[in-house]
């Protein structure tokens, strides 16, 4: 599952956890909401659950609850949760032996550009709530 559809799936759950609140949903009742495998989403919903943003709650009448509130909750906590490489990830390690010092300096200038790229991806996403998300989508009547 690619970073964006792992993102967009886990926000999808989020809202649906939110709307429903303060009612536990199963996968099973999820992955119908969203439209999405229940095994892919019980992936999804363990790693969120051990960054502390969706708690499971075992039993019969158990399932899965925001740990916080909403507003609370932004893009950049949700994509860390779920993904082990930062969003804007490019791989500048390529050395040619024959320009080995001229690599090297340009590797240096993409990994300070990237590096400051990412920074600035990594600021937009942290304003970004799971509120703000939800009203936005409300607005364009999904």
């Amino acid at each position: 599952m690619s970073a964006s559809t792992k993102l967009s799936n886990s926000v999808k759950a989020l809202c649906y956890l939110a709307e429903e609140y303060p009612n536990p949903r199963n996968s099973q009742q999820i992955s119908k909401r969203v439209g999405v495998n229940a095994s892919k989403l019980r992936k999804l919903l363990s790693l969120l659950v051990q960054n502390g943003i969706v708690v499971s709650i075992k039993g019969i009448s158990g399932g899965f609850l925001l740990a916080k509130k909403a507003t609370k909750i932004n893009l950049q906590q949700i994509y860390c949760a779920i993904e082990d490489r930062k969003a804007f990830h490019l791989d500048v390690n390529f050395t040619n032996k024959e320009n080995k010092g001229e690599t090297e300096l340009y590797n240096e200038y993409f990994i300070n550009l990237f590096d400051s790229i990412q920074k600035d991806i990594e600021k937009k996403m942290e304003k970004i709530s799971l509120k703000m998300l939800m009203n936005d989508i409300k607005k364009q009547n999904f």
